[in-house]
């Protein structure tokens, strides 16, 4: 399968690239590999939609001066309030606590996040390290459109380890808030990332996370309804509850040159909108010989992530936005909207290689 941290959704050749430092792997985290880039220069050892701008209006503006840590004579300051780029101030080579501590800025009044769900976040992460430039959400990507909504990324919350690029006691952290709401973690790559960190491991991170909106979907959700028929010209799909999709390619059909949808179950909930957080179940096959290479449901279930922001395959971001949660979307994309020259390593996916996706549409965040 595709290498996703924090999901197995189709992540973006430029987001691969950031966190290669080479060629795109389309690696989604949920959307960024921040940690990932961090951790690398560390020393790793291996490898209710209303909460954006209803919560921030809502939220205290509190936070728009300087705070430290649960004023435990912590050095480190963070600045901003919900919504705008946070500072982050410290000494030089600052040094964090063995044990990660947690602050709020800004409490929110929007919708509990609840343990197991899905949370779409803006955050900055820094190291202390002198010369550590802070990354995340706030600092656009080379390439990134920078007119559309702003990239976030969704995360699983209350899971432990494995739920996405925000190390675990962080994003633990985060239930129980409400949307609206920024807090502020401060500690050592070891407290964060246990014996993940192999080296550097006193080195001090600092997140700052603003909990834009939150959503859940329970991990075997799928779309429901009667199933059409293929549109001439696109495979046949068979959809058994509970297993990936069946994707039969179409004999002697080549590969369309451009993208092409089909809603094969038309679901009646509400109409998904770039930068919406996306949560769905999904199969991906070659166009040539209709072999699998990923499904959701390989995985553990339903996947999140951002959608109409370049955190995904071009062709998912074009044929997704404007569907509605309940649909079954058939989706065939050309290479160029896909992986393009440069697929994943050990994918399984040639290079331009033309694929086919059924993806249900089973919740947004």
């Amino acid at each position: 399968m595709l290498r996703f941290t924090a999901g197995r959704s189709p992540q973006s050749r430029r987001l691969a690239r950031t966190a290669s430092g080479t060629r795109p792997s389309r690696r989604l985290a949920a959307a960024l590999a921040v940690p990932v880039l961090l951790l690398t220069a560390a020393g790793c050892g291996s490898d209710d939609d209303g909460g954006s701008k209803k919560s921030a209006e809502s939220s205290s503006k509190a936070s728009e001066s300087s705070k430290s840590a649960q004023g435990d004579g912590s050095k480190i300051t963070v600045s901003g309030a919900f919504g705008e780029q946070p500072k982050i101030s410290a000494p030089k080579d600052a040094k964090g606590s063995d044990k990660v501590r947690i602050s709020t800025l800004t409490e929110g009044k929007g919708a509990t996040v609840e343990k197991g769900a899905f949370v779409r976040l803006a955050f900055t992460v820094q190291s202390t390290q002198e010369g550590s430039p802070p990354k995340g959400t706030w600092n656009p990507e080379p390439g990134q459109d920078t007119k559309g909504p702003r990239r976030e990324m969704v995360q699983r919350v209350g899971v432990g380890e494995g739920g996405g690029q925000v190390p675990a006691p962080v994003a633990d952290a985060l239930v129980g808030h409400k949307t609206g709401t920024r807090v502020w973690a401060e500690g050592t790559l070891k407290s964060m990332y246990g014996d993940k960190v192999q080296q550097n491991t006193d080195q001090t991170l600092v997140w700052v996370l603003d909990i834009v909106a939150t959503g859940n979907a329970d991990a075997k959700a799928e779309a429901k309804g009667e199933q059409a028929k293929p549109e001439p010209g696109m495979p046949e799909v068979k959809a058994e509850s509970g297993k990936a999709a069946e994707i039969t390619i179409p004999k002697g059909e080549k590969a369309p040159k451009e993208l092409k949808e089909q809603i094969l179950v038309k679901g009646d909930g509400p109409e998904v909108k770039a930068g919406d957080g996306l949560i769905a179940q999904y199969t991906g096959v070659l166009w040539d010989g209709g072999k699998k290479f990923d499904s959701s449901w390989d995985h553990g279930g339903a996947t999140a992530f951002q959608i109409g922001t370049g955190s995904v395959v071009s062709g998912w971001d074009k044929g997704l936005v404007g569907k509605h949660v309940g649909d079954r979307v058939l989706l065939v994309l050309p290479a160029e909207q896909a992986y393009g020259s440069s697929p994943p390593p050990g994918s399984g996916i040639p290079a331009d290689a033309p694929l086919v996706f059924v993806v249900d549409i089973v919740g947004k965040v």
